[in-house]
């Protein structure tokens, strides 16, 4: 019953979130299912420009991360979203994760910051974009800390949403979680079409400067 009680706590807190979520983000024309993904350009920790375009042919994973959400702790404390990475980018897959907090705002990430953040973390993502002035973060509609997207080989949208079913900060509740991008880079793999690819993202609200 405290699990049962933690969850339903969660999910309250979550609507809020969700809902500042929205406001944050301004109106653009938002990136459609089988449609090309739209392009973009950011730095990484190293100061390296990193575009959509230089992985063409590659089915890439976008992850909007700050890693000072409770939410986004839950999967990296407990390994889930390494684990999903490795196993993604063992297969071939590109797996950005990419920080679209503002200076001063909360899971904003410097060079240095970023890097040591992901050695301490052992993620294993392909890279770790700084997003500082959310140009990439709009261009996706990406609302909430983690916001999943995968891309197929043919640069077309195939999933955004949520990484599983389970909107909770509780670690346990990654126990039988259905595992949304998961299955979607199973489908691709398969090559069946995607099952579910548009669900609900939860999480933290993405801290955009402005």
């Amino acid at each position: 019953m405290p699990n049962l009680t933690l969850r339903r706590r969660a999910v309250l807190a979550a609507a809020p979130m969700a809902v500042l979520a929205f406001a944050a983000v301004p109106a653009l024309a938002a990136p459609t299912i089988n449609q090309p993904a739209p392009d973009f350009q950011a730095k990484d920790a190293d100061g390296k420009v990193r575009s959509l375009d230089e992985f063409k042919g590659k089915v890439v994973v976008l992850e909007w991360h700050n890693p000072g959400c409770p939410y986004v702790q839950k999967h990296y404390n407990s390994g889930n979203m390494q684990n999903l990475q490795q196993q993604a980018t063992g297969e071939g897959v590109v797996w950005l994760t990419v920080d679209s907090g503002a200076p001063g705002e909360q899971g904003y990430l410097e060079g240095a910051t970023a890097k040591a953040w992901k050695a301490q973390n052992k993620a294993h993502s392909t890279d770790l974009l700084l997003d500082h002035d959310g140009k990439v973060g709009r261009l996706y509609g990406a609302r909430t800390t983690p916001h999943m997207f995968v891309i197929d080989k043919t640069g077309k949208l195939v999933y955004m949403g949520g990484i599983d079913d389970r909107p909770y900060t509780d670690p346990d509740s990654l126990k039988g979680a259905k595992n949304y991008v998961a299955l979607a880079l199973d489908d691709l793999k398969s090559g069946r079409p995607i099952a579910d690819p548009v669900t609900r993202p939860y999480g933290c609200s993405v801290k955009y400067s402005g």
